[in-house]
């Protein structure tokens, strides 16, 4: 069995192309990578290979770029895959809030058409596990079920709005499809590691520059929860859900099912940080006209974009994914038990790990 495998060697992919190598042994894997990070593709599988000996033989890269029509292949290789391949894990995308539409566009969407389009008509193909985003959901509120698509929601930014035009290709692409749509991901729970430096990370990083004891701002109410999910959580929820080789769509939201409020988060990385403040309530409106202006958004590190997350009255149901992941034994960890690892990492590695999107 041949599955093709996309957004290696992106932070998540690299982590769960070894897990499903492990889960899936009769699978092997061709890696579409781009010109230009086939050297750091190169080394990435050859670490693979290291840890795991199964992997042997398991693993390829092919030349190529979603946003071209045919994913970019050279023709031999096209017709290849054409003839063998039976699956594919479609991660690639542009992760990042402040996103063009252009870019967000040309990646996420046409990207997403051009892998649909390679699969479609494929004589052994069987399934196309995508990763969608629970913030599909846009600018719904109250709560977004995992049978939800198209509620009538606008969107906070052209990440959003992108990853939704997408997964609505997806759906009717007529492929047999599942789907995973993950919150808002951060570090592993067991080290911390990421690898980059975006959403809640921007908290820290404003923290460590406004004065302790002192004031830091409360956007809006600060009661509405804010869905962080680790890393770990995620890979292992993907990489075990598609080992079950499940038949009809499926999506999953792989979501923390008891988030925290925004306050709560706020107050639980401050005392990481070993920092002291009075939360001062300000309007969400105002508070992104502040941070629209250049140099503020460059002191704090934190984009106008990542405040709307800040004060959304909206819930992710997991009924789905907690029915299927607690029969296998596995559920989110809570952010309290490993928020400490988060900001230990943060701080031995803010000087290192990157911040912009990998595109």
């Amino acid at each position: 069995m041949s599955v093709l495998f996309t957004g290696f060697p992106g932070f998540i992919g690299a982590r769960l192309l070894p897990r499903l190598l492990e889960l899936s042994p009769g699978e092997s894997f061709v890696c579409l990578v781009q010109e230009r990070f086939l050297d750091l593709a190169g080394k990435e599988l050859a670490a693979i290979e290291a840890r795991l000996p199964a992997a042997s033989g398991r693993l390829s890269i092919a030349v190529g770029d979603i946003t071209q029509p045919g994913l970019g292949l050279a023709a031999g290789e096209a017709k290849r895959l054409r003839r063998e391949l039976t699956g594919a894990h479609h991660l690639a995308a542009v992760y990042d809030l402040a996103v063009s539409r252009e870019l967000g566009t040309k990646v996420n969407v046409e990207g997403t058409r051009n892998v649909i389009a390679f699969l479609t008509g494929l004589a052994r193909f069987e399934r196309l596990y995508y990763v969608s985003t629970t913030y599909v959901a846009g600018t719904a509120t109250g709560v977004f079920r995992e049978s939800d698509l198209d509620v009538g929601q606008g969107f906070k930014n052209h990440y959003e709005e992108t990853k939704y035009l997408a997964e609505v290709d997806v759906v009717r692409s007529g492929l047999p499809s599942t789907i995973y749509r993950p919150s808002i991901v951060v570090g592993d729970s067991r080290t911390g590691e990421t690898g980059k430096f975006d959403g809640p990370y921007f908290m820290l990083t404003a923290m460590e520059r406004m004065p302790s004891p002192g004031v830091f701002l409360r956007v809006g109410s600060g009661k509405n929860p804010v869905n962080l999910v680790p890393v770990d959580f995620v890979v292992e929820a993907m990489a075990r859900l598609s080992a079950r080789k499940e038949g009809g769509p499926r999506t999953y939201h792989l979501a923390d099912p008891r988030p925290l409020a925004v306050m709560e988060v706020e107050r639980l990385f401050a005392r990481a940080l070993g920092r002291s403040f009075v939360y001062v309530p300000v309007p969400r409106r105002l508070t992104k006209a502040l941070f629209s202006v250049s140099p503020v958004q460059r002191y704090f590190g934190l984009p106008g974009e990542a405040l709307d997350y800040f004060d959304h009255p909206l819930r992710f149901d997991t009924s789905e994914a907690s029915r299927a992941l607690g029969a296998l034994g596995l559920e989110c960890p809570r952010l309290p038990d490993y928020a400490g690892r988060l900001v230990e990492f943060y701080r031995a590695r803010r000087g290192t790990v990157r911040r912009e999107a990998m595109v």
